[in-house]
């Protein structure tokens, strides 16, 4: 193993000023030649994974100069796990060892920072180590980290970070079930978050709220969300924050129909109106079946929110509504804008096709052809969504779709007696207005 002489450390140690040794070296030139050394040392040894030997060096750096190296800290993380799984530690000294690394990460904290991060890295391996007994000290840790790192923790951290949620709550039973739900909130936020800023990410970032939304399911039922909700609510009816999560948590797991989210909604809207609580109450009418009314809401909220996610979500309802109200022109306009916003997204696509294959009988004339000329145009709209959008939902729906609609294309026999060609270009009319290709069966 390489080491630098004696004379060649004090010499490094001299060269050293003496402000930055301070810092960094330690307090003294003694220190500082003390510090180089044992940095070389445990260095040497960590390179041919002697942890054993590497130890005491390694440990005298963290005492004599713990500013010297992040990597100190890095490594001995390491270094600490393998010492701490080796077959022949005593209970004692195994112990022992685990709160070295647990502290380690308070040291790293004071000296280098990333609070979150490092939090989060304590809580892992708290739970790694001391398993599931241990939630009552790694939870709180994990929350910690949670409200410092916010979406700079990594995806992984987050969804540690919900798992110990639901361990505190149905094992260690430490808290009420509605921490689950303002935790599953506060993940799925942060991740939803992270996934629009690093799409990039997304083979690290999707599995991970997948994994969210399968710990949250048990709870996510509306029956379930109601009993957690209405005693919050006829405790505190005019707690804005409260009626603000209960709407848009009944509005995410499509609980619209629920009392709850019909008694949550008014109150909000009359508490506190806004381009919101306009779209939510856009949400109540149409779960009234109260299209027309619902229509003016989502317009209201598309018209003015200015977040563009927000924004194509109100345009989407807005379409629904319109269709619903039997207004397709409107439907339709509303749909584009949304694809507008959103240009990856098959959903309103999926939308003017329906409409297109509604209206099919009574848009485009009287003959056996013309009465189902509308469906080759859905059928566009159709094959257009499955081309843009991988979601497997989206990719589902089209497939049915195109099924459903290709199997009312006109008869062969009665579009040669109109003299329509398979191939040839047509122009759908009425309020379609669309030029598609002929398709018969």
């Amino acid at each position: 193993m390489k080491k630098l002489s004696f004379i060649g450390l004090a010499l490094v140690a001299a060269l050293i000023p003496i402000n930055t040794s301070a810092q960094k070296y330690g307090n003294t030139p003694e220190d500082s030649m003390k510090c180089i050394q044992n940095l070389s040392i445990y260095g040497d040894f960590y390179k041919e994974k002697d942890y054993q030997n590497a130890y005491q060096p390694w440990k005298e750096v963290i005492q004599t100069c713990p500013r010297s190296s992040e990597n100190a800290y890095i490594r001995g993380a390491t270094m600490l796990k393998n010492l701490i799984i080796k077959p022949d530690q005593t209970p004692q000294h195994r112990d022992s060892l685990m709160e070295e690394l647990f502290g380690l990460y308070d040291l790293r904290i004071k000296y280098f920072g990333d609070e979150g991060t490092n939090k989060a890295r304590k809580a892992s391996d708290i739970e790694t180590f001391k398993g599931k007994k241990a939630v009552e000290t790694y939870y709180p840790l994990y929350a910690e980290a949670v409200a410092v790192g916010q979406e700079g923790l990594s995806p992984n951290h987050i969804l540690k970070y919900f798992e110990a949620t639901v361990t505190y709550v149905t094992v260690a039973q430490k808290a009420d079930v509605d921490l689950i739900v303002d935790n599953y909130n506060t993940a799925s936020t942060l991740l939803e978050k992270q996934l629009a800023d690093n799409p990039d990410d997304a083979e690290k970032i999707k599995p991970c709220i997948a994994n969210v939304e399968a710990l949250f399911a048990p709870y996510a039922t509306c029956e379930k969300l109601e009993e957690i909700f209405t005693k919050k609510f006829e405790a505190t009816p005019d707690d804005t924050n409260l009626l603000r999560k209960i709407c848009n948590l009944l509005e995410s797991k499509k609980c619209m129909d629920s009392k709850l989210f019909f008694d949550a909604t008014q109150q909000l809207h009359k508490l506190s109106p806004s381009l919101e609580t306009a779209y939510l109450m856009g949400n109540l009418c149409y779960a009234k079946k109260q299209y027309s009314e619902a229509a003016k809401y989502f317009q209201e909220a598309a018209e003015g929110l200015t977040d563009n996610a927000a924004k194509y979500k109100a345009y989407i309802r807005l379409a629904n509504a319109y269709s619903a109200a039997h207004s397709y022109g409107a439907s339709r306009s509303a749909a584009y804008k949304a694809a507008s916003l959103d240009p990856s997204s098959g959903e309103p696509y999926l939308i003017i096709a329906a409409l297109y294959a509604q209206t099919a009988g009574s848009c485009c004339g009287d003959t056996p052809v013309l009465k189902r000329v509308a469906y080759w145009a859905a059928v566009d709209k159709a094959v257009k969504a499955r081309s843009i959008d991988n979601d497997p939902e989206i990719q589902e729906r089209a497939n049915k779709f195109i099924g459903t609609y290709s199997a009312h294309f006109p008869k062969k026999a009665d579009a040669f007696m109109e003299n329509i060609i398979d191939g040839q270009s047509f122009y759908v009319g009425g309020w379609i207005g669309e030029t598609t290709t002929v398709r018969t069966r």
